[in-house]
């Protein structure tokens, strides 16, 4: 059994140990809000934690605001008014999502300890770009951390203000200063949750990146980010249908595989790096897709069967499927049983996918399930890891995997915001 349970336990001291984690991921679907606490787990092996988690609400981020923090992806006019303004409206938009919270749970906010917020990731650059940078030349040498950076747009002191409690924010940037990627972040938390003494198990989220969490059976742990998940399959299905996401990848069963664009998407530079590695939606972007269709329809034969718009969904969730289970062949270390978390653990044909791809990977049964099956339904995954993160800042405990995220040793994240 795994050390997570869903049943908040109302003890005649509610404020001890209450946390709240926020999280807004890149597939912009909206805020995840989770009120929990967290205790040693009763299993006696060390590093393993349980959850009780009271409650959880999620709120649309609302179209304009979407629109504004996709802009926000992209170098543009006058983009650090709009990035301020961004930041407010994030506040205001998690504020509410902390007050539905408390008001569905009955918890007041004079009894929670932290919100953890990470923010809205907008630009992640981990490594110094290729081309030339005349800026970065002028103010230094990038052998120097100049050119490495992770941006998450927050306003944490306006979140303190608006719900009269502590923030703990700007996780990412201690890790990046550490030599790190400032990614994958989640890998502690998942061993922290779902580590099991004497068994080695996995944990695949599958938000608007896809990323591996691969725990051995003594605890080490391995994460890294696999490449795109719902960000292109969302953005497509927007674009072409104008609903939020293919539910169920109904859609994408609608269409077939072009196995000449598909070839053509695995060729992508980012799957054949080493991990640990991290990415995001600067990089796999409708923009992206865009210049891979153009590329590959010039390079097919002029007699070749051309691609519907479900056809190339189909062929994105192919891409998912396969480039996580190639990923986990690299760098399994035995594991066998896979937790998948995220939105597209809802998404019923690319785990179908997930789990074909990943038994002709490995070459044998590899067993996919929810989170929930473990106890933490796929919805609440990350925003919990926020809420244990900003935990981890006021205990004073490391919260990054350097193994990871490549920095150079464990550090506390988080900055402190007081309400």
């Amino acid at each position: 059994m795994h050390a997570v349970s869903n049943q908040a336990s109302h003890s005649p001291n509610p404020g001890k140990g209450w946390f709240i984690g926020l999280m807004s991921g890149t597939s912009l679907d909206g805020v995840d809000a989770v009120l929990a606490r967290f205790s040693p787990s009763l299993g006696g092996h060390a590093g393993l934690e349980c959850i009780a988690v009271a409650g959880h609400v999620h709120i649309p981020l609302g179209e304009p605001l979407v629109a504004l923090l996709r802009q926000l992806n992209f170098p543009g006019h006058d983009e650090l008014h709009l990035a301020a303004l961004a930041e407010n409206a994030l506040a205001h938009c998690y504020a509410n999502a902390v007050k539905q919270l408390c008001e569905q749970t009955g918890i007041p906010a004079s009894s929670i300890l932290a919100i953890g917020a990470h923010g809205q990731t907008v630009r992640h650059q981990p490594a110094p770009r290729q081309a030339p940078d005349a800026v970065l030349a002028g103010l230094g040498q990038p052998s120097d951390g100049l050119g490495r950076y992770t941006i998450q747009l927050n306003n944490p002191s306006l979140l303190a203000e608006h719900t009269g409690i502590r923030v703990v924010a700007d996780f990412r940037r201690r890790d990046v200063a550490a030599g790190g990627q400032g990614a994958p972040l989640v890998p502690a938390f998942h061993r922290a949750m779902f580590g099991q003494p004497g068994q080695g198990v996995a944990v695949l989220n599958l938000g608007g990146i896809a990323n591996w969490s691969l725990i051995d059976a003594e605890g080490r742990t391995l994460g890294f980010d696999s490449g795109p998940a719902n960000t292109l399959l969302d953005g497509w299905c927007q674009l072409h249908t104008g609903a939020p996401y293919d539910k169920g990848g109904q859609w994408a069963a609608s269409g077939k595989v072009h196995g000449g664009l598909l070839m053509h998407l695995l060729r992508e530079g980012y799957f054949s790096l080493p991990a640990p590695k991290s990415t995001g939606v600067d990089v796999f972007s409708l923009t992206w897709l865009h210049n891979q269709l153009q590329q590959c329809a010039s390079q097919q034969a002029p007699d070749a069967a051309p691609w519907s718009a479900a056809d190339v969904q189909a062929s994105l969730l192919e891409l998912t499927a396969i480039s996580v289970a190639q990923a986990f062949a690299r760098y399994q270390q035995g594991q066998r049983s896979v937790g998948v978390c995220g939105g597209g653990a809802h998404n019923a044909l690319l785990m179908q996918r997930i789990e074909h791809h990943l038994q002709l990977a490995v070459g044998e049964t590899v067993e996919v399930v929810s989170t929930a099956a473990w106890g933490l339904p796929p919805e609440q995954v990350e925003a919990a890891a926020f809420a244990w993160l900003a935990r981890q800042c006021l205990l004073g405990m490391p919260g990054n995997v350097p193994a990871a995220t490549q920095a150079k040793g464990p550090r506390v994240l988080g900055a402190i915001y007081h309400a």
